[in-house]
């Protein structure tokens, strides 16, 4: 790769350095997350993680494993540091969305560490682009228990069935409501738009579930536009719940090299509003896709 021979100084001097022979693995998820403008990025060697919150009670994570790089260094126990990934997937299309047939975009990204900007060399063609990106003080996220003996309910969907599903809905509504059931509706979707209340049912046994295992009846409103966006994206929705209406929202991404990738969303209600009126808040913990990559 051509970008591997135009490093600044030498790796030694950097902490982090990451390349990609196509850029769009990259950028691809980073726009699942792209709800609000700032994100916290933390590397180590098991990969980037790179984190989005609002107001403390949404959060959504996307992982980029260290495979998925084609050089990846990580020269301490762990890099963080905040940046603002709008700017950061503007460099990152800085060629374009969509490149010529057989041609890709690659990235080579560096950083010096803490008060340094993150370093970006992009190539296509060849031509070579630098962008420096001022990092930021890293702020502390939320750390949320969502561990599985926690877990009551657990529905594993197929994303194109979902896909299909939302566009039966109410798009004008601002609020998806999710009912998962041991009994009858089992699995119901609802909107509250402008047309009135719609709801789309699923039995647990329908083409839609991949798995299904609910031991009590929860109902969890979500922001709708956010669960969307990785939705289109996705391949495999993990849905799971605990006590107290909590929820997560869990996407596999398969990139153009066929890699997966995981990115997802915790849902917490908030505990000063009564369930019927609860739009919870989309959050993320703990990343475990491994029952959904075991499939």
């Amino acid at each position: 790769m051509p970008l591997s021979t135009q490093p600044e100084t030498g790796d030694d001097q950097y902490v982090l350095v990451a390349s990609l022979d196509n850029v769009r693995n990259l950028s691809n998820i980073l726009k699942a997350i792209h709800f609000k403008d700032h994100a916290t990025c933390f590397a180590t060697t098991n990969g980037i993680k790179v984190t989005v919150e609002n107001a403390k009670c949404l959060q959504a994570n996307a992982f980029i494993q260290a495979g998925i790089f084609q050089e990846f260094i990580v020269q301490e126990e762990s890099v963080m540091f905040r940046i603002n990934l709008a700017v950061l997937l503007d460099c990152l299309t800085i060629f374009g969305t969509n490149s010529l047939p057989g041609t890709s975009t690659a990235l080579r990204m560096c950083y010096h560490g803490y008060g340094y900007p993150l370093t970006l060399f992009l190539e296509e063609g060849g031509v070579v682009t630098v962008c420096k990106i001022n990092t930021e003080e890293p702020e502390e996220t939320l750390d949320f228990d969502f561990c599985s003996t926690n877990v009551v309910n657990k529905i594993i969907l197929q994303s194109e069935g979902l896909r299909e599903a939302f566009a039966e809905l109410d798009m004008t509504s601002e609020v998806l409501q999710i009912t998962m059931s041991p009994d009858k509706p089992y699995f119901r979707l609802s909107t509250f738009g402008n047309a009135g209340s719609a709801h789309l049912d699923y039995p647990k046994d329908s083409d839609l579930m991949e798995a299904f295992h609910c031991n009590q009846t929860q109902t969890n409103r979500s922001v709708i536009r956010t669960v969307t966006v990785a939705l289109v994206l996705s391949c495999k929705v993990s849905l799971r719940t605990v006590s107290g209406d909590s929820f997560s929202l869990q996407y596999m991404i398969r990139n153009e090299d066929g890699q997966s990738l995981f990115c997802g969303y915790y849902c917490c209600p908030d505990e000063d509003i009564t369930e019927s009126e609860t739009i919870a808040s989309m959050i993320w913990a703990c990343i475990s896709f491994m029952d959904i990559q075991n499939r």
